[in-house]
């Protein structure tokens, strides 16, 4: 029996698409090859924008025509939100609605045995660790706290024991991730368990590993995970994306964001000056319902002052189910592709600066490709020589010769 899995959306997504790939394999399934059509198709879908709306319908449609025989089966966030016209769709066989059925849809496969977490992610030499789901913030250009609306943390244990069993099995690089990451604990009975005190157990660990922290809010960076990083450097990257979304506080209310710019800047700037270089990078939307040229300016105003090393720069289109589909004046397609290139010109010229305030330092990397990989700051370094194989996964100390744009090079014989 041959299964294939499609994935869209965030890390938390692609997390639960391992979590099946855990389940068939140890039901004896064979995951397909190019050319193989399978008996079982799983598409974990998106639904944060139209697009990623799209983009699911076009794939389950192009899954159907390559596997005519197999069972397919349709999950994730657009599952919850649209199951009934998903099911519509002529060749889907099952929709998992809710991410807390996963478990009963592999027990009908016959698994008796659930895993508790993941063994591997696929090819990569770093492993995302779901941690946390459900966000109740409401932001009002959001449809994600209408599909997973439900806070559920892991408990420390099962967490520490899939971390264990990734680093055994070769991964170097632990991603802790979540929907809302910062909310780690918040529905445990115990008030003193946060993300904190996660990330204290993890850094004590004696397995060999580096932990990454995924997105957060700038107020969620509490003083004991800054002290945890500061006192683990090898342990902790030194790299934390603090979305912002926006710098006017008028576009900050609309979009119904907790805290207004200057918290955002405070906080910001506090975090940085207690690290020698540390990456910080951000989200932030352009062409905002009612955005106007003044507020898009002061959004690169803060830009500039905070010298992020990477934006995600996203242009607005309407979700519908939020708020924000409804507002009038929308900002013109072509004024936000404008916006979003003058942003990225910004974003461009910052990452490359923090490159080369990097030349000369020694780095924890990566080792990705035969080519390069990726340094604990989360930037993209080459090398001058061909890697030999046996290396990849590894991390290691190298030093940096120079940058170009954004790219560190390093010419030791690694």
């Amino acid at each position: 029996m041959f299964f294939r899995l499609f994935t869209l959306g965030c890390k938390v997504n692609q997390y639960e698409t391992e979590y099946i790939r855990t389940g068939l394999l140890r039901l004896g399934y064979t995951e397909s090859g190019p050319g193989h059509a399978a008996d079982i198709v799983v598409v974990n879908t998106c639904t944060v924008t139209s697009e990623s709306e799209m983009k699911g319908r076009k794939a389950i449609r192009k899954l159907i025509r390559e596997n005519p025989d197999a069972e397919i089966i349709v999950m994730g966030c657009s599952a919850v939100h649209n199951s009934k016209s998903l099911l519509e769709i002529n060749g889907v066989s099952k929709i998992i609605s809710d991410k807390r059925e996963i478990p009963e849809f592999l027990r009908s496969l016959g698994l008796t045995e659930l895993p508790d977490g993941i063994q591997s992610f696929g090819e990569r030499h770093r492993a995302y660790v779901k941690v946390q789901d459900g966000c109740r913030v409401g932001c009002s250009y959001c449809i994600i706290p209408k599909v997973r609306p439900t806070l559920q943390s892991r408990p420390e244990n099962n967490v520490l024991e899939e971390i264990r069993t990734l680093s055994r099995n070769g991964y170097r690089e632990i991603v802790l991730t979540g929907i809302h990451l910062g909310h780690y604990g918040m529905d445990f009975e115990n008030s003193n368990n946060n993300l904190a005190t996660l990330v204290r157990r993890i850094v004590a660990m004696e397995e060999p590993f580096r932990l990454r922290i995924s997105s957060l809010e700038a107020v969620e960076v509490s003083e004991e995970l800054i002290d945890l990083m500061l006192q683990n450097p090898q342990r902790i990257c030194p790299h934390l994306h603090l979305s912002m979304q926006s710098g006017s506080d008028e576009v900050l209310r609309r979009m119904r964001r907790r805290w207004l710019s200057e918290p955002f800047i405070r906080r910001c700037e506090e975090i940085v000056t207690r690290f020698d270089r540390l990456a910080l990078t951000t989200d932030i939307i352009v062409g905002f319902p009612g955005e106007t040229e003044e507020q898009f300016a002061e959004t690169c105003r803060v830009v500039e002052r905070l010298q992020f090393s990477k934006i995600h720069i996203f242009r607005f289109s309407p979700r519908k189910g939020t708020e924000a589909a409804t507002f009038s004046d929308p900002v013109p397609p072509p004024i936000q592709r404008i916006r979003a290139a003058q942003l990225a010109e910004i974003a461009k010229r910052l990452r490359t600066n923090y490159a080369a305030s990097l030349v000369g330092t020694t780095l924890s990397v990566l080792f990705e490709t035969v080519h390069g990989g990726t340094a604990d700051r989360y930037l993209d370094v080459q090398f001058q020589k061909t890697l030999d194989p046996s290396t990849l996964g590894q991390i290691k100390n190298v030093q940096i010769s120079y940058a170009h744009g954004g790219t560190l090079f390093c010419n030791e014989n690694n």
